[in-house]
Parts: C-alpha cells; structure tokens; sequence
C-alpha cells in the first residue's frame, strides 16, 4: 500500500497519498464528484498559477500578505503556471458550478509547495495557508472567472490566430496561383457563368480574415477581468484597489491591457463576453466546414466526379480499395467544426443558466470554450500545411469545361434577348454541341459577335478593368 499522509480541514482530517500536493478539499471533492473523465487542458491549470501569482503580489502592495509568505506563494505559483504539477490537478470538469473545487485545488497545490520551499513538510498548512493566504482577498466567485478570461484570451492570441494567419495565407496563395485559371461558377449546384479558381480561394481567404477580425472584436470585452468582486460582486474581504493592484501585476506579467471589470457583479453572474467569443468561433466552424466541402467536392474523382483540384495524397487508402485516395484532412477539418458547433449551443445554455449574482455552469462553459479554440487551431493548420498548400488545378479538365459550359452565353442577353439565348442553350444542350457551334446554327449572332462577347476571360474579370 502506498505511502499516505493525513490533513484535517473544517469537516475533520482526510487520507491523501504522501506525494500529491493537493490538500483535503480536493481529496474530498475526488470521493464525491465522481462524474465522467474529461478534465480540464492544462492551459487553465497554468492560467490558474498566472492568477495566483498576480493576486499574492496585489495582496502585498494593499499591505495584506507578508512579503516573505508571498515569495513562496509566487515561487510555488510560478511552477504552477509553467506546468510543473499538471499531475496534481485530478478533478473532473464535473463539479462545482462556480469552480471551487479547482480553485481550492490550485491553493492547496501551491500552499503545500510554498510550505516545502519554507523548509515544511507537506500538509502542514503553515506557515503558508491555502485559504488564508494563497487565497487572500479572493473567492472561487471571481477568481474562476477571471482565470476564465485569462486561459480565453491566451488561448486565442497564442493558439488559435496564429493558425488562422497561416491558413489565410496559405488560402491566398492558392488564390495567386490560380489567378489565370478559368472555370465555371455554380449556383445551386448547377453550372452558372465563368469565373477563375483563384476568385473563389480569394473568398475562402477573406472568410478566414473575417473570423480573425470577430475574433479580435471580442477582445475588449475578455480583457475586463471580474476578480475582486469576491463572493458576490461587493468586494466583501478585498481591501480597496487590490482590483486595480491584481489587473497592473497582471498586465506586467502577461504584456497584454487586462483592466478591472468596472461591475464586478456583470463579470461574475454572467458571461456575456466568452459567449460573443464562442460566437465567432462558430461562425469560423461554419465557414471551415463551407470551405472543407468545397474543396473535397472539386477535388472528387479522380475521373468521375467533378475533378477540377488534384488534392494532395495523404498517404492513407481504402482498408478494402486498393490505392484509393480520400479527403481525409478536410474531413477531419469538417468534423472538429462540427464539435465547435454543439460546443457554443452547450456554452449558450451555460451561460443562460446564471442564478441572481453567480453563473453557476463555469466549468462546462470554459472547457468547452477552449476545446473549440483547440480544435479549431489544431485543424485549421493541419488543413493549411497538409492539404490547401499542395492543391493543385487540373488545368485541362478545366479548360474543356469552359468550352462546353453552356451558361457563358448569357453575356449574349442585351444583344439578342434572353428568349434566343435560352435557345442556343436548349440546341447546345439537345445536340450536345457547344454553345458557340448551337449560336452560329441558329444564325442568332455572327461567330465574330460571339467570340468578342462571350470570352471567358473577359466574363470572369481577367481582362483589363476586372478583378484579377
């Protein structure tokens, strides 16, 4: 049997394992929520030492923790936030609605760090206390919050738009390749008029800029932090500025403008804010998943779909068709997208499920938030690097399409009429001809009439004057 050791705290003393830095309260907490295994990223249990880290300096400044107690405090909560006790976290999402379970974990883990640097051993609560000191001036009510924010905003800039930059670039570098590579459009999935292969990875291009540019909307409301509200939204317990103290350590420690939530009871009862980011991230799943689409669809084949893109091979087949190859990344692409989607409908509802002064669906909320986030940066790179980037446009299958696309001569309709352009259609496609040989057998347009106005290039914008 492994070695144990034994903390009291309000309700009478706890067994914990002799090597785990969490205290009684998550001991307890383990025994009593034992719902699911999903727990939280890690990046939340580093935003957490972040947190503590910026409130034990605050606590100094207001004059109400001993400087010597919080070196050791900072010290432990630094080893924290660098991932050097991710193992000692072993709460599942599953739990209190206001987080205190995870909260009181990140204290008991750095009280019990704190005391072994002051030369303690664990379980001791002295002279460093989890509650009396790493928690000073705090409440789970405002600091899992504020961590909420923190991990969110951390997550977007150093994770998700990163990959996000380098898909749109890699979009638009399609886009310039394909330039001068004519096709025809479709509209309700039918042949339209023509346009370049270029034109439409412009459009999956600026889709991704404008997702970057939601996101970015969202940040001045995720930069207004809750903490110093305390249990309500009163600052009961919190000594005067310790919110501005707390936000200046913050911004110090991280480069980034967090400020003080100027209603700490907005900040604590609901959470507006990471829904509106939620939101621009399912608008980015939408759009993913458009462009996902899009692209398995050209790329169908190779000889009988629509075979206008040779999509690169993955290296993956058929576990029963030899050789075959398949879109297996914009699949993948497809559905994380589809992950994010249900995400935002459970983050709405837990957002909607706020009691009077406290939202009590935080932990479901954030960690569906910030798998959104993950997934949507981990696909959306592989998508760039394994797949957009080595497209490539069958040129031939593309240029035969245009020549028998029937619906180019609609360009015809202001000089002869719309009735005797669907005639040539209608001939063109009876008599499977091209459009150009059905115009010149009806003697509806001269073949120099037809060849100046019904020029592909000239119709998809490429000539001088258009978009290209």
């Amino acid at each position: 049997m492994s070695a144990s050791r034994i903390e009291h705290d309000a309700f009478g003393p706890v067994e914990i394992a002799a090597d785990r830095y969490w205290g009684a309260q998550t001991q307890r907490a383990l025994a009593i929520f034992e719902v699911g295994e999903e727990r939280f990223p890690a990046c939340l249990i580093h935003a957490f030492g972040l947190q503590k880290i910026a409130a034990a300096r605050a606590n100094v400044r207001c004059g109400t923790l001993d400087p010597v107690l919080a070196d050791a405090i900072i010290v432990a909560a630094g080893e924290l936030r660098d991932g050097g006790f991710d193992t000692h976290f072993p709460l599942t999402v599953w739990q209190t609605g206001s987080g205190t379970q995870t909260n009181m974990n990140a204290n008991e883990v750095i009280a019990n760090r704190a005391n072994q640097l002051l030369g303690q051993a664990l379980g001791t609560k002295a002279p460093v206390h989890p509650n009396d000191h790493v928690n000073a001036s705090q409440s789970s009510n405002d600091s899992f919050p504020t961590v909420m924010h923190l991990v969110t905003v951390t997550e977007l800039e150093e994770r998700l738009k990163p990959a996000l930059l380098l898909l749109r670039d890699s979009l638009q570098q399609r886009a310039t390749a394909f330039a001068d590579v004519l096709k025809i459009a479709r509209t309700h999935l039918m042949d339209a008029v023509p346009m370049t292969m270029g034109q439409g990875f412009d459009a999956f291009a600026r889709q991704v800029g404008h997702a970057i540019e939601r996101i970015d909307a969202s940040m001045p409301r995720l930069l207004a932090l809750p903490q110093g509200g305390t249990a309500a939204g009163t600052g009961l317990n919190a000594p005067a500025q310790f919110d501005q103290f707390f936000c200046a350590e913050i911004r110090e420690l991280t480069g980034r403008l967090f400020f003080p939530n100027p209603s700490k009871f907005e900040g604590m009862g609901s959470h507006d804010a990471l829904v509106e980011a939620s939101g621009a991230l399912n608008v980015l799943a939408t759009a993913l998943i458009k462009i996902a689409n899009d692209v398995r669809w050209l790329g169908s084949g190779p000889r009988c779909g629509l075979g206008e893109l040779k999509i690169p091979d993955d290296g993956l087949t058929s576990s029963i068709m030899p050789g075959k190859r398949n879109p297996t990344i914009a699949e993948v692409l497809a559905q994380a997208c589809m992950q994010v989607m249900g995400n935002h409908a459970t983050i709405s509802i837990a957002n909607a499920s706020g009691n009077f002064e406290l939202n009590v669906a935080k932990p479901v909320l954030i960690n569906n938030l910030l798998q959104s986030i993950r997934l949507l940066a981990d696909a959306s790179r592989v998508f760039a690097r394994r797949l957009v980037d080595g497209l490539e446009a069958d040129r031939e299958r593309l240029a035969s399409n245009v020549e028998n696309a029937l619906l180019q001569v609609t360009a015809l309709n202001p000089i002869i009429g719309y009735d005797k352009v669907a005639q040539i259609t209608r001939t063109a496609l009876e008599q499977g001809i091209t459009p150009r040989a059905a115009a010149l057998s009806l003697g509806l347009v001269d073949a120099q009439t037809y060849d100046r106005v019904v020029d592909a290039a000239r119709l998809a914008g490429m000539s001088a004057g258009g978009t290209e």
